[in-house]
């Protein structure tokens, strides 16, 4: 196992694009898009109400996107083709800057009908798109956009429950395709090694295996980008009232741990029901306990160097907000703010607004890096793409 962890660790380390992950190396994330021919930037005109949106001194926010149902999961190429995943939609898309005016020129309907194709991946000119029991893969994608080709079905053995089935996917630093297997349920303890697990294959659906245990419901990952270790989002359990417990930031160091679901929650609650079977000492706590039922999803390290130099490495996250809450909370992008021992010294608002009131405009839902260091946030709610970026 432990050489396992320094080969792991050997690859993070190595200079390649990875979309949707860590694994970036700085000179990519912040070189020009090939793909672009640069015009003067102006922000887009659009009736969304961004005015309401609070963000740190200096950060500004724009429209990349608009009219993207259902936008969830997003990923985006070497030559600067964002794809765009759903969950009730169906549909995976792209998006092409042509202009290098950050505003999406043309948007292709690349599948629709799939089953929950939440999950989008990027490898050697393949697009890999998760459904709830198989990923497909999409081959030489970026030359045929307008005429997609018919999916390669890469494996179809995962399960066929819908119930947290929909699946956020990324390639990780040592080349394997990581998918997570939530909980069929609110809470259970499932006898079966695959659910509530972080799971990898490899690129042709070869070799798959359970890597991370006792995870109810992670819809984003990444990698660190100094350490390689795997960090990921997850979200609580439901009816055990308004304020517990807490939605939950991971760090798996190693692989094999265990993160306590069904048994103890937010690192110090036991389960009402499966509680008694386990103490919560046998697990792996959090690094910060997230707010109740804020369902965070996607999550990316910042390692562009647009934003002020206390962002560096440091991790963002969509939190998409409460559905079951009196009083909802959530509907927003947070940061979490780590010392040098990886440890957190605070867990803070990045972009808040989408929530007024008790009413939401719109739902974030996934984060990920422009090559000018800028960060896109897609929103299924209000079925647009942003871009956040700093101009002080």
């Amino acid at each position: 196992m432990q050489s396992l962890k320094i080969l792991f660790l050997l690859l993070g380390s190595l200079s390649f694009y990875q979309c949707s992950q860590g694994g970036e190396n700085t000179s990519t994330v912040n070189a020009p898009n090939p793909l672009a021919k640069k015009t003067a930037f102006k922000p887009a005109e659009t009736k969304l109400p961004l005015h309401t949106i609070k963000l740190p001194e200096g950060f500004k926010i724009d429209v990349f996107a608009e009219d993207v149902k259902n936008a969830r999961s997003l990923c985006l190429s070497p030559n600067g083709v964002l794809f765009v995943g759903t969950r009730s939609k169906g549909n995976v898309y792209a998006l092409v800057d042509e202009d290098g005016d950050f505003h999406a020129d043309k948007q292709y309907l690349l599948a629709k009908d799939l089953n929950m194709p939440n999950g989008v991946a990027f490898k050697d000119g393949d697009l890999y798109v998760a459904e709830v029991s198989r990923i497909l893969k999409f081959e030489n994608i970026e030359k045929n956009l307008a005429n997609p080709p018919k999916p390669v079905v890469v494996y179809d053995q995962y399960p066929e429950e819908t119930h947290h089935g929909w699946k956020y996917i990324a390639f990780g630093p040592d080349g394997k395709l990581y998918v997570p297997v939530g909980a069929p349920c609110n809470i259970c303890n499932p006898e079966e090694e695959i659910y509530c697990s972080i799971t990898s294959i490899n690129p042709d659906g070869t070799d798959r295996q359970v890597v991370q245990h006792g995870i109810r419901n992670t819809v984003g990952f990444d990698w660190h980008p100094v350490t390689g270790d795997l960090w990921f989002t997850d979200n609580g359990r439901d009816w055990m009232g308004d304020d517990m417990p807490a939605c939950e930031l991971n760090r798996a160091s190693r692989p094999d741990m265990h993160f306590g679901y069904p048994f103890c929650h937010q690192g110090n609650l036991p389960d009402p029901e499966f509680g008694k079977l386990k103490d919560c000492s046998e697990f792996t706590a959090p690094v910060q306990n997230l707010g109740p039922h804020v369902a965070p999803l996607g999550i990316e390290f910042y390692t562009g160097n647009m934003f002020p130099k206390e962002y560096k490495n440091q991790p963002l996250f969509a939190e998409h907000g409460s559905w079951n809450r009196s009083t909802p909370i959530g509907y927003r992008v947070m940061m979490v703010k780590l010392n040098d021992q990886y440890e957190s010294e605070g867990y803070v608002p990045f972009a808040e607004g989408w929530l007024q009131g008790t009413e939401p405009w719109g739902r974030p839902v996934d984060l990920e890096m422009m090559p000018d260091g800028s960060m896109l946030v897609s929103d299924d709610f209000a079925d647009v793409v942003y871009r956040i970026y700093y101009d002080k």
